[in-house]
Formats: C-alpha cells, sequence, structure tokens
C-alpha cells in the first residue's frame, strides 16, 4: 500500500505545483507588497481557477503523504517523493515552457539517484 500512497504523493503533488506555477504565471510577478496589492493577489488566488486547483491537488498530495506515513518510515517517505522533483523538472520544460539547462538535468538526476539509493 505504500507504493500507492507514494504515487498519488508525487502525482499530485507534482499536478499541484505546476498547476499554481502555470496560474501564477497568468498573473505576474509581484513587486510590491502594499496592503493593496496584498489583497488583490489574495483575491487573484482564491478566484482563478489554475491556482484553485493547483492548491486541491496539493491538498491530496498532503492527505496521501500523511496516509503514506503510516505504512512507512519517515526515513524513506521524504526522500522517496524526490522523484517528484525529476517529474517537475521534465514537465515544467514541457508544460510550461521552461528552458532546462543540462546542470538543472544533472541536479534532478543526483536526485533520482538518492531515490533509488533509499528504495532499495
Amino acid at each position: 500500500m505504500r507504493w500507492l500512497w507514494l504515487a498519488i504523493t508525487v502525482v499530485s503533488g507534482t499536478a499541484g505545483d505546476l498547476v499554481s506555477a502555470k496560474g501564477m504565471i497568468a498573473h505576474g510577478e509581484i513587486e510590491h507588497f502594499g496592503a493593496r496589492r496584498v489583497v488583490r493577489l489574495l483575491r487573484y488566488i482564491a478566484t482563478h481557477h489554475l491556482v484553485i486547483t493547483g492548491i486541491a491537488f496539493n491538498a491530496v498530495s498532503f492527505i496521501s503523504f500523511v496516509a503514506l506515513l503510516s505504512t512507512a518510515e519517515l526515513s524513506f517517505a521524504v526522500p522517496a517523493t524526490g522523484v517528484s522533483y525529476v517529474l517537475k523538472t521534465a514537465l515544467a520544460e514541457w508544460y510550461l515552457d521552461e528552458h532546462v539547462t543540462a546542470r538543472r538535468w544533472l541536479g534532478a538526476a543526483c536526485v533520482a539517484l538518492g531515490v533509488v539509493l533509499i528504495a532499495i
């Protein structure tokens, strides 16, 4: 069962981060944090469908991670969810049209190697 909870955690967390990022890219850079700007930002977060969807996916990820902790030790669960970094890097290039440098790919590969070492 722990592998199912791990998969749900990784997939939903990855989806949540990507969709939230897409929604915030549409918003644009936040340059000032005055009271009015913060209220506008909170209104945007509360009403933009991509950001709301991302929050929902991240909530599923959190709940499934807590369920994972009921079947696996923390010393396994936290490093194993690191596979999401590799998935997020690949999908950021495809879904968000980001340029991922060789250095970032190398970093993602190091994380993947660490996940393999923890899982075996």
